[in-house]
């Protein structure tokens, strides 16, 4: 019997396979190409060996929740592999923004107007415009981050035009307990009427329900990679 360890890069590159094919089926009823959908791969949590398979599977847009996790792991695997585009896609503190905007490629969870203030600040410090996505709170949650959807327009437009960020589309993570089409459905009628083309909506529960409403990035993790191991402390 094969060991665990073996075991792994074998389910990490069929999950992979499988995904991307859900992910055409999903397409196929809409008349979208697969191409249009980007797997995002959420590797947080799992260490750089077992991310590595997905990389020489052939994925290579990640993403990470943490700052500093991606930092114990991402610097080497973008030297080791070419074409890496790498997603924050949890929470950002603005302590930690010149190292997030040194390490990612698009930050996906820009919540609030203190975040958008301090990135621009230290993308004009640094010289570097790094895409971001504005992270919309669809089910009004108290305790979740994120831009009511009523504010959601004014602070698109203050972003792109006071701040100057490169603002490319929304993020939203669905309330865990309701259906989420009507979310995905919301996040879609935001991004049209600012005129966004991307939309960064559906996890591994609900991504194949994300595609029919225009999903351009699906961030799938469990689904991926399995159970994620907990946190080392």
């Amino acid at each position: 019997m094969p060991e665990t360890k073996n075991a792994i890069p074998l389910d990490v590159a069929e999950n992979l396979r499988d995904i991307r094919a859900r992910i055409a089926r999903a397409c196929a009823p809409v008349d979208r190409p697969a191409e249009e959908v980007t797997l995002v791969a959420v590797s947080k949590t799992n260490p750089a060996d077992r991310i590595r398979v997905a990389l020489r599977a052939g994925q290579r847009v990640f993403g990470e929740n943490r700052v500093q996790e991606a930092q114990g792991k991402w610097p080497a695997l973008k030297q080791e592999f070419s074409g890496v585009e790498l997603h924050l896609i949890g929470p950002l503190q603005t302590n930690k923004v010149k190292d997030a905007l040194i390490l990612f490629d698009v930050i996906e969870t820009v919540d609030r107007p203190r975040l958008a203030r301090v990135l621009a600040e230290e993308m004009e410090k640094m010289g570097r415009s790094v895409p971001v996505l504005i992270q919309v709170n669809t089910g009004e949650e108290h305790q979740k981050a994120g831009i009511l959807p009523a504010e959601a327009r004014t602070f698109i437009g203050e972003c792109r035009d006071a701040l100057g960020l490169d603002v490319q589309g929304l993020m939203c993570i669905p309330p865990a307990d309701e259906e989420p089409s009507p979310h995905f459905a919301l996040l879609r009628e935001i991004a049209r009427d600012a005129g966004l083309p991307v939309l960064s909506m559906g996890m591994s529960g609900d991504f194949e329900k994300a595609v029919p409403f225009g999903a351009t990035h699906v961030r799938v993790g469990t689904a991926i990679f399995g159970s994620r191991p907990k946190p080392v402390a």
